[in-house]
């Protein structure tokens, strides 16, 4: 067990590698100058060369690579373009709103896929399972800011449940923080649903077939113990790893949900830094939720040993 996560921790490395020098590349290779964006529209080729050289934008690509990875490897993110305000600081001021729309949209997601997935398969070709695979194609077909407009337009502009945007904190209140999410961790837990809960149907209805499912029926066992401790058991580890998998499509999710909502989180700071053409930014930022999905997917192969016992030998 000692040696597989060894392996697993081993090979994440050359991954984070691999992504800050793709993100570093990106930044540079992408339309617009930060100088340009700093001075505004009237500057002038000499005070745009002036902040350039200020940031150190004149020296080569592998140059700068090399001088940010070293302040990475020293725990430090750089320093805003804009803001100049510390990359790590940025993200601690903004990690709690993230946080907690990505943990919210998680227990909505967890609470309803599986059971609807388990039904489903228990039920296979009924209705309840027809009218699943429809909900799982409507889902991954309609986009995300879409599902949260309409939600805004139902239950905070027509019935007036739940306000229409922003963010209270934890610290303020758990009502105020609950009412505040609610809304984009339903629009952003819509295609989670729709992914965990087709997974968990293919897997529990291919698990029902098997032997071990037949002699537990043959031995009295009740439905709902063959369900839950013999087929779902068994079906887990395709389950997990498909909640691993959709990390990245809430990663990607709550970017433009706090946009939508105007949830002042990672995800709305992205956007800024993008636009603003804040490299720094950007790049920590970007290692950040990276370095989150690498480590969620090493609990997700930890959880193997737990799920598959056969993985151990």
């Amino acid at each position: 067990m000692l040696a597989f996560l060894l392996r697993r921790i081993v090979a994440t490395l050359p991954v984070l590698v691999v992504v800050a020098l793709i993100v570093f590349l990106m930044t540079r290779l992408a339309p617009g100058d930060p100088a340009a964006v700093i001075l505004g529209d009237n500057a002038t080729a000499e005070n745009v060369a002036k902040v350039r050289a200020d940031l150190g934008l004149d020296d080569s690509v592998p140059v700068q690579f090399a001088r940010w990875g070293w302040r990475v490897l020293h725990g430090n993110l750089g320093e805003s373009y804009f803001m100049r305000i510390p990359v790590s600081e940025l993200i601690a001021q903004r990690i709690e709103p993230t946080v907690s729309l990505a943990a919210l949209t998680l227990v909505f997601t967890l609470a309803l896929a599986i059971p609807l997935g388990v039904v489903a398969a228990w039920r296979h070709g009924g209705w309840l399972d027809r009218l699943l695979m429809g909900f799982s194609s409507l889902g991954f077909s309609i986009p995300i800011f879409v599902i949260g407009y309409l939600l805004i337009w139902a239950f905070a502009l027509k019935l007036k449940w739940l306000p229409v945007q922003g963010y209270d904190r934890i610290a303020e209140g758990v009502l105020p923080w609950l009412s505040h999410l609610l809304l984009p961790a339903l629009a952003l837990s819509v295609i989670y649903i729709a992914l965990i809960a087709r997974v968990t149907r293919a897997s529990v209805a291919e698990a029902m077939t098997e032997d071990y499912i037949r002699t537990a029926r043959a031995k009295g066992i009740g439905e709902k113990q063959v369900l839950i401790r013999h087929a779902l058991a068994n079906a887990a580890v395709p389950i997990v790893t498909v909640i691993g998998i959709g990390i990245a499509l809430l990663i990607g999710g709550v970017v433009v949900t706090e946009s939508v909502f105007n949830i002042p989180g990672l995800g709305s700071l992205t956007v800024d830094a993008v636009l603003s053409r804040d490299f720094p930014l950007i790049q920590g930022i970007t290692l950040f939720f990276s370095v989150i999905y690498v480590l969620i997917n090493l609990l997700v192969d930890v959880s193997y040993l737990v799920f598959d016992p056969r993985i151990r030998y």
